[in-house]
């Protein structure tokens, strides 16, 4: 044991040589990540952030309120995602526990017949244990004891992939977060989009009855030989296809209850909303802070930050099995023919206490392939972690110029329903007095549903752009 130990120096220097001439000679790209960002957005020079807002405190509608919550409790891909984050615990735990000793009890008992013309066997033959009493034939052997193993972790490559699966589990904590912050924003969508289309409804169905009216007095004045039955045959057709329109859209209704019903994780069932007048939602005042703030807020981007310290211990990992590696063994136990003898020491006892240094010098052809793979990963890690943080902050751009794009428009829009509203009354009143013809009171009607369905629409676009906004800044999972 002493002359095997005085080697050991000896290979651990050869072995370092060895591995650090091999090292050097492999071919390492590095990058460092650009994480720089500009100094506001769209030079607004807003600092306060609308994205550190509990999604409590951004959404206050009730109803809307109750659906997210039953959805963070619910959603099977979050539940899902739930199950990701405890495997990835789990590695942590397998991770640490291969740089701790390993330690194990052991116990058997067997049977051996030696052939007697065998060294080993005349050997046995001749051997006595007392005066006048030879070695028993066959051989019984029972064994009680305990042993241990330990890598010892001289280049930390252990501890670092330990640190690597505690950054890709804190990376699927975020990766969870960020599902949990989309998650809100698509059952907010869905709700508003529930809510317009409500409110189409209702617009279809007032104009039902306007046309209805229509009808009737075009029926009169056909009867009175003031019009043709064209004209009668024009204004039924209208109606009819206002009447088909409104079953499209109770369609649209069930498709969107059904919708946030499976985000909630509950079978389809009525979904329970507001009854405010959707033209009266306004979209609060939005602020976006500044772009270096996305950096802590979205969980997208942290996520992708901690799988690029993950792949740089990676790399470490993979260089570190290019050196000699120290594997310590021992044992300790009792061990005798007889189970009476096991008791018997220090004569039963045995032990045993070994180092292994073992170091790749030819063929690593393997070794050589994971190690690249990882140097490829971590410039993977860091290009995904650069167009992480170029698309939030585009995101938050587009957003910040569609919220004030959407709202002149509204403006805009508003101002036309109201002139196509005031025309339906003219149109009728000049119909009436034959000043006008049947076409210009239908097409008069039509631009006037139009306007009033693109008015609730631009109205929806506000609101989704309100939550998008607030996604965009990385908000809702805290």
């Amino acid at each position: 044991m002493k002359s095997r130990m005085r080697i050991y120096p000896y290979l651990l220097a050869a072995g370092v040589a060895l591995a650090s001439s091999a090292c050097k000679s492999l071919e390492t790209v590095s990058r460092t990540a650009n994480t720089s960002v500009p100094d506001s957005f769209s030079n607004s020079g807003d600092t306060v952030n609308s994205g550190q807002l509990k999604w409590k405190e951004y959404f206050t509608d009730p109803y809307l309120q109750a659906l997210i919550d039953t959805a963070l409790n619910n959603n099977q891909e979050l539940n899902i995602m739930l199950q990701e984050i405890s495997i990835t615990q789990n590695e942590i735990r397998t991770r640490k526990g291969e740089y701790l000793p390993f330690v194990g009890l052991k116990g058997g008992a067997g049977l051996d017949k030696k052939a007697r013309y065998t060294p080993l066997g005349a050997s046995e033959a001749t051997t006595d244990i007392e005066p006048g009493r030879a070695m028993p034939e066959p051989v019984p052997d029972f064994l009680i004891g305990a042993y241990a193993s330990w890598e010892v972790d001289i280049w930390s490559k252990l501890h670092n992939a330990k640190k690597s699966a505690v950054l890709n589990y804190l990376a699927t904590v975020e990766g969870r977060n960020f599902m949990v912050t989309n998650l809100i924003a698509e059952i907010a969508n869905s709700y508003y989009e529930l809510l317009a289309l409500d409110n189409q409804l209702e617009i279809v169905k007032q104009n039902i009855e306007i046309q209805g009216s229509a009808l009737r007095i075009v029926r009169l004045q056909k009867q009175a030989a003031e019009v043709t039955e064209l004209a009668v045959r024009k204004f039924e057709a209208e109606v009819l296809s206002t009447r088909s329109l409104q079953y499209d859209i109770q369609q649209q209704i069930i498709e969107a209850e059904n919708r946030i019903n499976f985000l909630v994780g509950r079978y389809p069932q009525p979904v329970a909303r507001s009854s405010q007048p959707f033209s009266e939602l306004i979209p609060d005042s939005i602020h976006t802070g500044l772009p270096a703030q996305l950096l802590q807020n979205r969980p997208d981007i942290r996520q992708a930050e901690m799988q690029l310290e993950a792949a740089k211990l990676d790399v470490k990992v993979a260089r570190a099995n290019f050196y000699p590696s120290l594997d310590l063994s021992a044992a300790v136990g009792l061990q005798a023919f007889n189970p009476s003898y096991l008791l018997t020491t220090p004569e039963s006892m045995l032990y045993s206490l070994a180092g292994d240094l073992t170091a790749p010098l030819i063929n690593r052809n393997a070794i050589k392939a994971t190690y690249y793979s990882a140097n490829s990963k971590q410039l993977q890690a860091v290009y995904e972690y650069e167009r992480t943080i170029l698309q939030a902050y585009t995101e938050v751009v587009n957003q910040l110029a569609k919220v004030d794009n959407l709202k002149k428009s509204y403006e805009l829009k508003a101002q036309q329903v109201d002139a196509l509203t005031r025309s339906i009354n003219i149109a009728n009143d000049l119909f009436r007095s034959a000043r006008a013809d049947y076409m210009e009171v239908l097409l008069t009607q039509r631009d006037a549903l139009e306007s009033r369905f693109e008015l609730v629409e631009t109205r929806m676009k506000q609101m989704n752009a309100f939550v998008n906004m607030y996604q965009a800044l990385g908000g809702g999972w805290n």
